[in-house]
Protein backbone atom coordinates (compact mmCIF):
# COMPACT_ATOMS: atom_id res chain seq x y z
CA UNK A 1 0.00 0.00 0.00
CA UNK A 2 1.67 3.07 -1.00
CA UNK A 3 2.71 5.65 1.82
CA UNK A 4 0.99 8.99 1.26
CA UNK A 5 2.30 10.26 4.58
CA UNK A 6 4.85 12.71 3.25
CA UNK A 7 2.04 14.60 1.72
CA UNK A 8 0.47 15.59 5.22
CA UNK A 9 1.10 18.41 6.37
CA UNK A 10 3.06 19.04 9.73
CA UNK A 11 2.35 22.81 10.70
CA UNK A 12 0.03 25.44 10.16
CA UNK A 13 1.83 26.74 6.92
CA UNK A 14 1.47 23.22 5.60
CA UNK A 15 -2.00 23.19 5.65
CA UNK A 16 -2.41 26.76 4.74
CA UNK A 17 -0.24 25.99 1.63
CA UNK A 18 -2.76 22.92 0.73
CA UNK A 19 -5.79 25.39 1.00
CA UNK A 20 -4.34 28.04 -1.16
CA UNK A 21 -3.19 25.29 -3.91
CA UNK A 22 -6.87 23.27 -3.41
CA UNK A 23 -8.49 27.07 -3.71
CA UNK A 24 -6.42 27.85 -6.84
CA UNK A 25 -7.33 24.56 -8.84
CA UNK A 26 -11.01 24.74 -8.07
CA UNK A 27 -11.04 28.80 -9.49
CA UNK A 28 -9.08 27.74 -12.28
CA UNK A 29 -11.43 24.83 -13.32
CA UNK A 30 -14.14 27.30 -12.45
CA UNK A 31 -12.93 30.15 -14.73
CA UNK A 32 -10.50 30.27 -17.41
CA UNK A 33 -9.44 33.75 -16.67
CA UNK A 34 -8.21 32.92 -12.75
CA UNK A 35 -4.54 31.69 -13.42
CA UNK A 36 -3.90 34.34 -16.29
CA UNK A 37 -0.82 36.03 -15.38
CA UNK A 38 -2.48 39.58 -15.75
CA UNK A 39 -5.59 38.58 -13.07
CA UNK A 40 -2.47 37.26 -10.40
CA UNK A 41 -0.58 40.34 -11.19
CA UNK A 42 -3.24 42.15 -10.23
CA UNK A 43 -4.25 40.31 -7.51
CA UNK A 44 -0.66 40.71 -5.72
CA UNK A 45 -0.98 44.46 -6.31
CA UNK A 46 -4.58 45.02 -4.93
CA UNK A 47 -3.45 43.10 -1.52
CA UNK A 48 -0.01 44.59 -1.35
CA UNK A 49 -1.43 47.25 1.08
CA UNK A 50 -3.19 44.71 2.87
CA UNK A 51 -0.21 42.40 3.02
CA UNK A 52 2.40 45.80 4.42
CA UNK A 53 -0.58 46.13 7.19
CA UNK A 54 -0.67 42.38 7.93
CA UNK A 55 3.38 42.29 8.43
CA UNK A 56 3.50 45.21 10.88
CA UNK A 57 0.67 43.73 12.50
CA UNK A 58 2.36 40.68 12.63
CA UNK A 59 5.06 41.83 14.79
CA UNK A 60 3.08 43.07 17.33
CA UNK A 61 0.75 39.80 17.81
CA UNK A 62 3.93 37.90 18.15
CA UNK A 63 4.85 40.44 21.08
CA UNK A 64 1.09 39.17 22.11
CA UNK A 65 -0.26 42.65 21.84
CA UNK A 66 -2.30 43.35 19.36
CA UNK A 67 -3.03 47.16 17.42
CA UNK A 68 -6.07 48.51 15.40
CA UNK A 69 -5.02 51.54 15.13
CA UNK A 70 -3.08 51.23 12.02
CA UNK A 71 -5.13 52.44 9.03
CA UNK A 72 -6.00 55.52 10.92
CA UNK A 73 -2.29 55.61 11.52
CA UNK A 74 -2.29 55.40 7.55
CA UNK A 75 -4.88 57.95 6.81
CA UNK A 76 -3.67 60.63 8.96
CA UNK A 77 0.02 60.33 7.61
CA UNK A 78 -1.34 60.53 4.33
CA UNK A 79 -3.53 63.91 4.62
CA UNK A 80 -0.15 65.21 6.43
CA UNK A 81 2.23 64.67 3.56
CA UNK A 82 -0.75 65.88 0.75
CA UNK A 83 -1.37 68.92 2.88
CA UNK A 84 2.79 69.84 3.02
CA UNK A 85 2.63 69.59 -0.65
CA UNK A 86 -1.21 71.79 -0.91
CA UNK A 87 -0.08 74.15 1.60
CA UNK A 88 3.67 74.64 0.94
CA UNK A 89 4.31 73.63 -2.24
CA UNK A 90 7.02 70.70 -0.11
CA UNK A 91 7.63 68.24 -3.35
CA UNK A 92 10.82 66.58 -1.63
CA UNK A 93 10.47 62.60 -2.09
CA UNK A 94 12.62 61.43 0.06
CA UNK A 95 12.15 64.12 3.01
CA UNK A 96 8.42 63.16 2.54
CA UNK A 97 8.65 59.10 2.70
CA UNK A 98 11.11 60.07 5.97
CA UNK A 99 8.72 62.17 7.29
CA UNK A 100 5.50 59.62 6.94
CA UNK A 101 7.46 56.74 8.63
CA UNK A 102 8.34 59.11 11.14
CA UNK A 103 5.21 60.26 12.03
CA UNK A 104 3.56 56.71 11.81
CA UNK A 105 6.50 55.06 13.78
CA UNK A 106 5.73 57.72 16.77
CA UNK A 107 1.78 57.19 17.05
CA UNK A 108 2.91 53.31 17.15
CA UNK A 109 5.27 54.35 19.95
CA UNK A 110 2.52 56.83 21.77
CA UNK A 111 0.61 53.31 21.80
CA UNK A 112 2.91 51.37 23.26
CA UNK A 113 3.71 54.14 26.03
CA UNK A 114 0.16 54.36 26.87
CA UNK A 115 -0.23 50.40 27.35
CA UNK A 116 2.85 49.66 29.05
CA UNK A 117 2.60 52.96 31.35
CA UNK A 118 -1.31 52.08 31.85
CA UNK A 119 -1.44 48.54 32.18
CA UNK A 120 -4.63 48.22 29.84
CA UNK A 121 -5.40 45.51 27.24
CA UNK A 122 -3.72 46.75 24.35
CA UNK A 123 -6.94 46.45 22.59
CA UNK A 124 -8.91 49.03 24.21
CA UNK A 125 -6.19 51.45 23.75
CA UNK A 126 -5.59 51.42 20.14
CA UNK A 127 -9.50 51.03 19.30
CA UNK A 128 -9.22 54.55 21.50
CA UNK A 129 -6.50 55.81 19.51
CA UNK A 130 -8.42 54.84 16.18
CA UNK A 131 -11.15 56.52 17.24
CA UNK A 132 -9.20 59.46 18.36
CA UNK A 133 -7.23 60.07 14.82
CA UNK A 134 -9.70 59.30 12.70
CA UNK A 135 -12.47 61.90 14.42
CA UNK A 136 -9.63 64.64 14.13
CA UNK A 137 -9.40 63.52 10.45
CA UNK A 138 -12.45 63.69 9.42
CA UNK A 139 -13.59 66.61 11.89
CA UNK A 140 -10.63 68.84 10.58
CA UNK A 141 -10.87 68.20 6.84
CA UNK A 142 -14.37 67.67 6.53
CA UNK A 143 -13.99 64.53 5.00
CA UNK A 144 -12.66 66.30 1.70
CA UNK A 145 -10.12 64.12 -0.92
CA UNK A 146 -7.23 65.69 -2.10
CA UNK A 147 -6.63 65.43 -5.51
CA UNK A 148 -3.52 67.47 -6.39
CA UNK A 149 -0.43 65.87 -4.91
CA UNK A 150 3.31 65.26 -5.97
CA UNK A 151 4.45 63.73 -9.20
CA UNK A 152 6.63 61.38 -7.34
CA UNK A 153 3.95 60.27 -5.64
CA UNK A 154 1.33 59.28 -8.55
CA UNK A 155 3.47 58.98 -11.36
CA UNK A 156 3.20 54.88 -12.03
CA UNK A 157 6.42 53.24 -13.11
CA UNK A 158 7.82 50.28 -14.76
CA UNK A 159 9.03 47.83 -11.91
CA UNK A 160 10.86 44.39 -13.15
CA UNK A 161 8.86 44.09 -16.75
CA UNK A 162 9.07 40.92 -17.95
CA UNK A 163 7.50 39.28 -21.11
CA UNK A 164 5.62 36.01 -21.49
CA UNK A 165 4.96 33.92 -24.78
CA UNK A 166 5.23 37.65 -26.63
CA UNK A 167 3.16 39.49 -23.65
CA UNK A 168 4.26 42.74 -21.76
CA UNK A 169 3.92 42.29 -18.18
CA UNK A 170 5.61 43.92 -15.16
CA UNK A 171 5.77 43.75 -11.23
CA UNK A 172 4.74 46.99 -9.90
CA UNK A 173 6.14 48.82 -7.17
CA UNK A 174 3.89 48.10 -4.66
CA UNK A 175 4.19 44.13 -4.81
CA UNK A 176 7.95 44.97 -4.99
CA UNK A 177 7.59 47.67 -1.79
CA UNK A 178 5.45 44.58 0.14
CA UNK A 179 7.99 41.85 -0.84
CA UNK A 180 11.02 43.86 0.18
CA UNK A 181 9.13 44.96 4.02
CA UNK A 182 8.61 40.79 3.67
CA UNK A 183 12.18 40.66 3.73
CA UNK A 184 13.20 42.89 6.27
CA UNK A 185 10.66 41.73 8.40
CA UNK A 186 11.83 38.03 8.37
CA UNK A 187 15.07 39.11 8.62
CA UNK A 188 14.57 41.22 11.97
CA UNK A 189 12.65 37.66 13.82
CA UNK A 190 14.83 35.16 12.58
CA UNK A 191 17.94 36.40 12.60
CA UNK A 192 18.76 39.08 14.98
CA UNK A 193 18.46 39.24 18.82
CA UNK A 194 16.16 41.40 18.82
CA UNK A 195 13.75 38.81 16.85
CA UNK A 196 13.92 36.36 19.19
CA UNK A 197 13.45 38.76 22.28
CA UNK A 198 9.65 39.52 20.31
CA UNK A 199 8.96 36.26 20.18
CA UNK A 200 10.07 35.84 24.43
CA UNK A 201 7.96 38.52 25.45
CA UNK A 202 4.88 37.22 23.50
CA UNK A 203 6.00 33.56 24.89
CA UNK A 204 6.12 34.37 28.70
CA UNK A 205 6.59 38.29 28.94
CA UNK A 206 7.20 37.64 32.95
CA UNK A 207 10.38 35.07 32.62
CA UNK A 208 11.49 37.45 29.49
CA UNK A 209 11.63 40.20 32.12
CA UNK A 210 13.07 37.62 34.71
CA UNK A 211 15.93 37.03 32.22
CA UNK A 212 16.73 40.98 31.13
CA UNK A 213 14.85 41.78 28.50
CA UNK A 214 13.42 45.02 28.64
CA UNK A 215 9.66 44.43 27.74
CA UNK A 216 8.92 48.16 27.51
CA UNK A 217 11.71 48.76 24.93
CA UNK A 218 10.30 45.44 22.66
CA UNK A 219 6.99 47.09 23.14
CA UNK A 220 8.43 50.19 21.63
CA UNK A 221 10.19 48.63 19.18
CA UNK A 222 6.94 46.21 18.17
CA UNK A 223 4.63 49.10 17.81
CA UNK A 224 6.41 51.60 16.33
CA UNK A 225 7.75 48.77 13.84
CA UNK A 226 3.33 48.83 12.97
CA UNK A 227 3.23 52.41 13.08
CA UNK A 228 6.47 52.57 10.40
CA UNK A 229 4.57 50.31 7.96
CA UNK A 230 1.52 51.60 8.15
CA UNK A 231 2.61 54.96 6.83
CA UNK A 232 4.35 53.07 3.90
CA UNK A 233 1.30 51.13 3.12
CA UNK A 234 -0.89 54.46 3.22
CA UNK A 235 1.89 56.17 0.79
CA UNK A 236 1.86 53.03 -1.21
CA UNK A 237 -2.26 53.37 -1.66
CA UNK A 238 -2.04 57.11 -2.68
CA UNK A 239 0.16 55.63 -5.39
CA UNK A 240 -2.22 53.08 -6.15
CA UNK A 241 -5.04 55.03 -6.50
CA UNK A 242 -3.77 58.53 -7.51
CA UNK A 243 -5.75 60.27 -4.72
CA UNK A 244 -5.97 60.92 -0.80
CA UNK A 245 -9.20 59.87 0.57
CA UNK A 246 -9.42 60.43 4.45
CA UNK A 247 -11.87 57.43 5.04
CA UNK A 248 -10.63 55.00 2.66
CA UNK A 249 -8.44 52.74 4.85
CA UNK A 250 -10.38 52.74 7.94
CA UNK A 251 -12.67 50.06 8.06
CA UNK A 252 -10.66 47.13 6.54
CA UNK A 253 -8.96 46.06 9.99
CA UNK A 254 -10.18 43.20 10.63
CA UNK A 255 -9.28 42.07 6.98
CA UNK A 256 -5.69 43.02 7.95
CA UNK A 257 -6.15 41.24 11.75
CA UNK A 258 -8.46 37.84 9.93
CA UNK A 259 -4.95 37.20 7.72
CA UNK A 260 -2.46 37.07 10.27
CA UNK A 261 -4.10 34.78 12.79
CA UNK A 262 -5.14 32.86 9.58
CA UNK A 263 -1.59 32.61 8.58
CA UNK A 264 -0.89 31.11 12.32
CA UNK A 265 -0.58 33.80 14.68
CA UNK A 266 -1.25 33.85 17.83
CA UNK A 267 -3.87 36.40 19.46
CA UNK A 268 -1.51 35.03 22.56
CA UNK A 269 1.87 35.87 21.35
CA UNK A 270 4.97 34.46 20.58
CA UNK A 271 3.45 32.22 17.64
CA UNK A 272 3.58 32.41 13.75
CA UNK A 273 5.56 32.88 10.56
CA UNK A 274 6.13 35.98 8.28
CA UNK A 275 5.17 33.23 5.51
CA UNK A 276 2.53 31.92 7.54
CA UNK A 277 1.14 35.46 7.56
CA UNK A 278 1.56 36.38 3.88
CA UNK A 279 -0.24 32.97 3.32
CA UNK A 280 -2.84 34.21 4.80
CA UNK A 281 -3.52 37.48 2.90
CA UNK A 282 -3.49 35.99 -0.37
CA UNK A 283 -5.80 33.21 0.95
CA UNK A 284 -8.40 35.98 1.26
CA UNK A 285 -7.27 37.85 -1.92
CA UNK A 286 -7.84 34.66 -3.63
CA UNK A 287 -11.32 33.90 -1.92
CA UNK A 288 -12.17 36.92 -2.72
CA UNK A 289 -10.62 36.97 -6.49
CA UNK A 290 -12.20 34.01 -7.72
CA UNK A 291 -15.99 34.18 -6.25
CA UNK A 292 -15.77 37.57 -8.15
CA UNK A 293 -14.78 36.48 -11.26
CA UNK A 294 -17.43 33.62 -10.76
CA UNK A 295 -19.84 36.79 -9.98
CA UNK A 296 -21.09 35.69 -6.43
CA UNK A 297 -22.64 38.43 -4.40
CA UNK A 298 -20.27 40.26 -2.16
CA UNK A 299 -22.40 39.43 0.73
CA UNK A 300 -22.41 36.03 -0.01
CA UNK A 301 -18.49 36.22 -0.52
CA UNK A 302 -18.16 37.63 2.81
CA UNK A 303 -19.72 34.57 4.33
CA UNK A 304 -17.60 31.84 2.46
CA UNK A 305 -14.31 34.11 3.68
CA UNK A 306 -15.53 34.07 7.29
CA UNK A 307 -16.19 30.36 7.41
CA UNK A 308 -12.40 29.35 5.87
CA UNK A 309 -11.21 31.90 8.45
CA UNK A 310 -13.59 30.00 11.32
CA UNK A 311 -12.67 26.35 9.54
CA UNK A 312 -8.62 27.45 9.42
CA UNK A 313 -8.49 28.94 13.32
CA UNK A 314 -10.73 25.85 14.52
CA UNK A 315 -8.16 23.31 13.01
CA UNK A 316 -4.92 25.24 14.09
CA UNK A 317 -6.22 25.82 17.70
CA UNK A 318 -7.28 21.45 17.77
CA UNK A 319 -4.19 20.92 16.44
CA UNK A 320 -2.44 22.79 19.20
CA UNK A 321 -4.32 21.06 21.62
CA UNK A 322 -3.68 17.42 20.45
CA UNK A 323 -0.13 18.38 20.86
CA UNK A 324 -0.34 19.76 24.67
CA UNK A 325 -2.65 17.21 25.55
CA UNK A 326 -1.45 15.79 28.18
CA UNK A 327 -3.96 14.17 30.10
CA UNK A 328 -3.94 10.63 31.77
CA UNK A 329 -7.63 9.94 31.26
Amino acid sequence: MPDFSWCKPRSSQGWMAWVLLLSCLLFSVSSDQFLSVQNLLDLAESYAVTGIFALGLFVVLVTGGIDISFAAVASVVQYLIATLFVQFQFDNALVSILLAIACGTLFGMVNAVLIYSLRIVSIIITISMQSLLFGLLMWLTDGRSIYSLPEWWTQLRNVLPFELHGQPFQIGLPLVVMLSLTALTWVLLNKTHLGRQLYAVGGDAESARRVGIRVGLIHLVAYGYLGALAAIGGLVQVYRMGEVVPNALVGHELDVLAATVLGGASLMGGKGTVTGTLMGVFLIAILKNGLNLLGVSDYFMNIVVGLVIMVAIAVTHYKKRKETDVSFV
